[in-house]
Parts: C-alpha cells; sequence; structure tokens
C-alpha cells in the first residue's frame, strides 16, 4: 500500500471509531493496524448471540462493516471521515470461538469511494476457522467542507 495522508492514522482511526456507540456497545478492541489493514478482536458475549450460542449475523456484520472501513480510514487525509454505501456478507461458518478476529483491507483506494473487504476469523485454543467474508464500499467525505 501507499504511504497513508495521514501520519496519525494509527491513533486518529481508533478513537474515531471507539467513540462511536455502536462500537461501544460490541465491546471490540482494534488489534494490528497497518496503512490499507485493519484487525479487531470482538470478545465472545452471550448478549450477541443467537438462539445456539453463536454470534448473530448482524453482528458479524457490523463487525466486517467497522473492520473494512477502518481498514479504509487509514488511508484518509487529514479531516476525511468515510461512510459506508455497502456491504455484502457471506456467512460461511459459525461464529462459535472465544474471540472474533476481523480482518479487514483495503481492495480498491478511490477519491470518492472506496471498496474494502473484511475476513472474519472464529478464533478457539489458537486455531482460526473462517466464519465470515465482506465486500465492503464506503463514500469518503471531506468534513471540513
Amino acid at each position: 500500500m501507499t504511504t497513508p495522508p495521514n501520519p496519525d492514522y494509527a491513533q486518529v482511526v481508533p478513537a474515531a471509531v471507539l467513540s462511536m456507540p455502536a462500537a461501544a456497545h460490541l465491546g471490540f478492541r482494534f488489534g494490528r493496524i497497518a496503512p490499507g489493514e485493519v484487525e479487531l478482536v470482538q470478545p465472545h458475549r452471550p448478549e450477541l448471540t443467537q438462539h445456539n450460542g453463536y454470534l448473530q449475523g448482524g453482528v458479524l456484520g457490523s463487525l466486517a462493516d467497522f473492520a473494512a472501513g477502518s481498514a479504509a480510514g487509514t488511508l484518509l487525509p487529514v479531516g476525511w471521515v468515510n461512510m459506508t454505501i455497502d456491504y455484502t456478507v457471506k456467512i460461511l461458518a459459525p461464529a462459535k470461538g472465544a474471540e472474533i478476529l476481523a480482518k479487514g483491507r483495503v481492495v480498491k483506494p478511490g477519491a470518492t469511494l472506496t471498496v474494502a473487504a473484511a475476513e472474519l476469523f472464529s478464533v478457539e485454543d489458537g486455531t482460526e476457522t473462517l466464519c465470515a467474508t465482506a465486500l465492503v464500499t464506503l463514500r469518503n467525505v471531506n468534513t471540513a467542507g
């Protein structure tokens, strides 16, 4: 990936994302952050599950959206944010581990639109099992004008 236009991206992106009430409610934390790439870790929480105890599909969609959007955010200039236009999630296996690792990455950055992706892994006893994928389109917005 290229050099990010905001040298403080590794502090700005988590601060912006974790200030959102929805992110605070989910309770994920940031792991690895690099230009165009972000990892989020979502602990398994009973209140986020469906009837079999797996993380519910909507929670997986939200986590994928946050991971992909955060990855895209690392490439934005100072004063810009991104907003999701759409996303598609494919659930491949139950999200039943002690935590879910969401790996977001930029597929194609753009001036107006950015396409990003996320892969979600159920992590149990150190083993990662792919449980969902997502493709996310985001609009880049200059908040200064």
